[in-house]
């Protein structure tokens, strides 16, 4: 059993996740501030004495990243200086994950910066959900607890209406997280393959396994500008049948995205986390969110009560 009061805080950026992590929890919200100066710096401050609990601080890094990531930073420091006996950091939507490697010469591998500045700050323990790159684990000498919504996300599916789809990767990189939800829903799988023609552009040269009379479900762990959107001509070239549906866990919606949900009539239905927040500017009538709340508040208390993540102790 834990020995230490567990808080749960928020940053600015998705203050309504926090909240509805404290509700099935059944626990208020920890007080604290963080105010955007004019001259663009930041300023937080914690506003009630937190010496010697166990803090989960919850901050997604979506946009804009910058500001989200300083600020998470600014925190962790006012907290080790406010005498906590450990914090953890909550980052559902984990930044600069897509930039993982060097894929050529004299390039940042900017998701490792991430990584040790979270642990240069005094971070115990960090949580992330859907990495980009679950190998992004090792850029860390802390414990991490990489989660998944993928079962949230495929429980949407299970319908009559999705009987006779296929789960369709959009590269080969996704093929194995694909392959988990095909074996969930008993559907068979589709793997496109493509080629990156720049930092922001792909191109599918072809398509393994049979769509021919099915209504694809195509699966990503982010859509920003949409580009997952512009693979379904091959598909359907191939045989694809009815609307298309898609089903990926960070909603960053570029505003070209939601244009493109807008073009193309194919497109049924965009089944996304709120892992960030979905503004009202992103609210469309195709975009489904599924809320990743009880999934982060069964790990936060299975960590505090000194439980594995995958078992159940929710008592609420």
């Amino acid at each position: 059993m834990a020995h230490y009061p567990m808080r749960i805080f928020s940053g600015s950026a998705h203050p309504a996740l926090a909240q509805e992590v404290c509700s099935i929890l059944q626990t208020p919200l920890g007080k604290a501030s963080s105010v955007h100066l004019d001259d663009s710096e930041v300023y937080v401050t914690i506003d009630e004495v937190v010496r010697e609990q166990d803090i989960f601080f919850i901050q997604p890094c979506s946009v804009p990243v910058n500001d989200n990531l300083m600020e998470l930073l600014l925190f962790l420091d006012a907290f080790r200086r406010a005498s906590v006996h450990s914090i953890t950091a909550v980052i559902p939507y984990y930044p600069y994950a897509r930039q993982d490697r060097m894929a050529r010469g004299r390039e940042a591998i900017s998701a490792k910066v991430v990584a040790s500045l979270l642990e240069h700050m005094g971070t115990d323990r960090v949580i992330f959900v859907d990495i980009h790159n679950p190998a992004i684990q090792g850029f860390f000498n802390i414990p991490v607890d990489p989660l998944s919504a993928l079962p949230l996300l495929a429980d949407f599916f299970r319908k009559p209406e999705y009987r006779n789809a296929a789960i369709v990767s959009p590269d080969v990189g996704r093929a194995s997280v694909a392959g988990r939800y095909a074996g969930m829903l008993n559907l068979p799988l589709v793997v496109m393959h493509k080629r990156r023609t720049s930092f922001t552009t792909t191109h599918t040269t072809h398509v393994v396994g049979d769509i021919k009379g099915r209504r694809p479900i195509v699966i990503d762990d982010i859509i920003a500008g949409g580009s997952v959107l512009k693979q379904l001509d091959i598909l359907y070239d191939q045989g694809a049948e009815g609307q298309a549906c898609f089903s990926i866990t960070h909603p960053v919606l570029l505003p070209r995205a939601l244009e493109l949900l807008d073009m193309d009539e194919r497109i049924e239905k965009l089944v996304v986390t709120n892992s960030i927040p979905v503004s009202s500017e992103k609210r469309h009538d195709k975009v489904e969110v599924v809320s990743i709340a009880r999934l982060l508040a069964e790990t936060i208390l299975n960590i505090h009560e000194g439980y594995s993540i995958s078992e159940k102790v929710m008592k609420v």
